[in-house]
């Protein structure tokens, strides 16, 4: 019997390998010689989002009818990998763009809403994913705003919290309860706009990691959002919210591998040039075997990644894969971080390494987009179940 011949899961297609090391080369020549800059002001420059929009990452699904890439979902996640290995808050940036706004919008818009939002959100206009709240984190669907309908509109009134990109967005797909009498079946998703009455962007959160991605509190009083601004359908905005963040969650998965990666080859780089005892200490075999250990660990997550998105490209189930994809690989984040500065020893501890950083920067991978208690909750009903 004849097999049909299946290429290696990390091998690209030839346009693939063109886009990665396009991003590739964007990140070591454009951002790479701002990081430190940039978390110390804590903000993006908006001449770098100008040059991301130039380079086609922020609409990289979006239809070439509107402006955009209209390249795949995989290629999103080799753009977030590559900008993580550089700097994780740009990586963030790029990932909330495409893995939560553009991919649910072009799932879930209506053409004439695409026609209205895909133009910007593909040139010059950052987009926010708008869920949690202060007491709706994990229970995010116990949110407290409110949408009233009113004639041909909605008014909504609430705070959101935790919202990247909030401060360099100019639209939000945001979440409120329509008929809270349905619990969870009244929430329904919106585009707001950042110019409406009575929308206001508050405190931008001081954070101990990605710092130049921006985290705001959002406040709405009485913003009349159009009905024809509505998101799906009204009531869906939990089916909206559930399968966007299973799809974000391997954004999740490509960020902390690309971070470990980037810490990885720094640590590699710092400990052929360091010499003690006479020698470089790469010559001694427990740096050999520590080394050894965090590359084996860095390609077990890459192929997590690359194979929940393919399964999402094919059209397979991938939800239970995305959960483990995202829990593995901000745990592999973190470790790979922390061992990576120590192979500096002192001075991986201070600024003038780029160790700290990533070792900051990984913390929120096991927090964001579901912490990894609830990605072992879905992980677990799944095995239990079948």
């Amino acid at each position: 019997m004849e097999h049909a011949a299946h290429l290696p899961l990390a091998t690209l297609s030839e346009e693939e390998e063109l886009f990665r090391t396009m991003v590739r080369e964007f990140a070591e020549e454009q951002i790479k010689p701002h990081v430190m800059e940039m978390d110390r002001a804590a903000r993006i420059p908006q001449e770098l989002i100008a040059q991301l929009f130039d380079l086609g990452v922020m609409g990289i699904e979006i239809p070439a009818s509107y402006g955009g890439a209209d390249a795949s979902f995989f290629m999103s996640i080799l753009a977030i990998e590559e900008f993580a290995r550089i700097d994780p808050a740009v990586a963030t940036c790029v990932d909330v763009q495409n893995t939560l706004v553009n991919n649910a919008l072009v799932r879930w818009l209506n053409p004439d809403q695409k026609a209205q939002f895909f133009p910007r959100l593909a040139t010059d206009t950052v987009g926010a994913y708008s869920l949690s709240e202060s007491g709706s984190g994990s229970d995010a669907f116990a949110m407290q705003t409110r949408a009233r309908l009113d004639g041909d509109t909605f008014v909504l009134n609430g705070q959101k919290m935790w919202t990247t990109n909030g401060a360099e967005a100019g639209v939000y797909l945001l979440f409120a309860n329509a008929d809270p009498d349905k619990g969870y079946k009244g929430v329904t998703a919106f585009m707001v706009e950042r110019d409406m009455p009575g929308f206001s962007v508050g405190k931008k959160e001081d954070k101990l990691g990605i710092r130049a991605s921006s985290t705001c509190e959002l406040t709405l009083a009485d913003v009349r959002v159009p009905r024809s601004q509505v998101v799906s359908e009204v009531g869906q905005g939990y089916k909206v919210a559930i399968e966007t963040l299973n799809e974000g969650r391997i954004g999740i998965g490509a960020q902390m591998t690309g971070l470990a990666q980037g810490a990885f080859e720094c640590a590699l780089g710092y400990a052929r040039e360091r010499s003690q005892f006479g020698r470089a200490i790469t010559d001694f075999q427990a740096i050999q075997f520590e080394l050894a250990e965090l590359a084996t660990e860095i390609e077990a997550a890459r192929l997590m990644v690359y194979n929940t998105a393919r399964l999402k490209e094919s059209g397979q189930p991938f939800a239970h894969s995305a959960a483990m994809t995202k829990f593995f690989c901000s745990q592999v984040g973190e470790r790979v971080a922390s061992r990576s500065l120590e192979i500096f020893g002192g001075v991986g501890f201070t600024k003038d390494y780029p160790a700290e950083k990533f070792y900051r920067d990984a913390k929120i991978g096991k927090i964001y987009e579901g912490t990894s208690n609830m990605q072992l909750k879905t992980i677990a009903a799944n095995l239990l179940r079948s």
